[in-house]
Formats: C-alpha cells, structure tokens, sequence
C-alpha cells in the first residue's frame, strides 16, 4: 500500500513538472503553432526545443533571421526557445530562464506554471517585472 502511494504522489509530482512535450497555441489566429519538448538539462535548469511546426503557411520563416545570438538564420525546428529556468523552492513556478520568440528574435526573461493538474502550462515571457509581458497557454501532448 505505501509502495502505490508513493507512486501516485511521484506521478502526480511528475505532472505538475513543465518537463514533456506541450503544443503551443498562436495568440491571434488561437490555432496550434508548434510542439515543443522541454527537459532538463545537465545543469539541473530547463531546456525547452521546437520539436515540429504545426502551421501550414508557406509564407514562414523557416530560420531565426532575426535572431541576434548564436541562434541567428539557424531553422526553427530543433532549436532550443527555452534556456534555464529552476523551480523555486515549495514552489509549483519555474523561474530564471529566458524563451526566444523565433518569430522576432526577441529573448524574454520566462516564468512556467503548470495548471489544470499538469495538463496545460501558463508560460509567461516578460521584459524587467512580469507584469510587463504577455502569457501563453501551452497544452500538454504526452
């Protein structure tokens, strides 16, 4: 009994990790974007990677062009968007990272939720305090 509990709370635990695989949604058609799969690194920190693209529009850009890093015209897909980032402690928030917008080249200081029981993930991008930003809810593939 006390083996199955301990498996039903790591399970849980596990769930409420942003690591996996998360669909994004695009913020002005509400259409999915990409899919992408964050684990971590050596480091103990986040990484977060495109792993496929799930637009259809012939018009975008494959690579970063307006990537300013060692990111730069390098294509999306397999592309590391998400660096950093550690949980905090009794904390279910994970802090410190930054995410790469591909689509301008920007990096955003990052701050990861998972909500609804680990089932989608409230990804914030911000500039200075959080309140100056905008958050993405990702939905959890597997």
């Amino acid at each position: 009994m006390t083996l199955s509990a301990g498996l039903l709370s790591l399970a849980a635990h596990a769930q409420m990790s942003p690591v996996g695989l998360w669909r994004s949604i695009d913020d002005e058609s509400k259409q999915p974007k990409a899919e992408i799969r964050i684990s971590l690194n050596a480091a103990g920190g986040l990484s977060g990677v495109v792993e496929r693209s799930l637009q259809n529009n012939p018009n975008t850009e494959t690579n970063c062009n307006l990537c300013t890093d060692d990111r730069k015209d390098k294509p999306k897909i397999g592309m590391e968007i998400i660096r950093g980032g550690q949980q905090g402690d009794g904390k279910v928030v994970w802090e410190g990272g930054k995410i790469l917008d591909p689509e301008n080249g920007k990096n955003y200081s990052l701050r990861l939720t998972p909500i609804d029981g680990g089932k989608k993930l409230e990804v914030r991008g911000f500039i200075g305090a959080p309140i100056l930003g905008r958050t993405q809810t990702w939905i959890r593939v597997q």
